[in-house]
């Protein structure tokens, strides 16, 4: 819900601004993440989650340049309202993709009975 009404308000202001063009890549990311996670426990596949945690860099890494670009772009104090629902964006994306890896960490428990998470079976990397 937070993700559509700050979009919402982003079309009011006149479309996507220069830092906002990183979240339909960070958007098309996470859903992928998530479709195979789920996809995943669906299949009782170990393997497949795993293949999840390799996308997750990516979305850490947009979600970093998403933060630098607005941080600048929010030095103008006029652009500070939409920096901060740009921000606000990249944050619901980039937990989404976390969630997206707890599930499969999740499914490895679930198919091995390994603990993955937090380091614990040195999984993920």
């Amino acid at each position: 819900m937070n993700i559509a009404e700050r979009a919402i308000e982003m079309e009011r202001e006149g479309g996507l601004s220069k830092p906002a063009e990183k979240l339909p890549e960070m958007a098309q990311r996470a859903a992928a993440m998530l479709r195979d996670a789920l996809n995943a426990f669906v299949d009782e596949d170990a393997n497949k989650a795993r293949e999840v945690f390799t996308q997750d860099d990516a979305v850490d890494d947009l979600y970093g340049d998403a933060m630098r670009l607005c941080l600048d772009y929010m030095k103008d104090p006029s652009r500070i309202g939409d920096g901060m629902r740009i921000c606000n964006c990249a944050k619901y994306l980039e937990r989404i993709a976390d969630h997206a890896t707890n599930i499969a960490e999740m499914v490895i428990f679930m198919v091995e009975g390994r603990d993955v998470r937090h380091g614990m079976g040195q999984e993920p990397d």
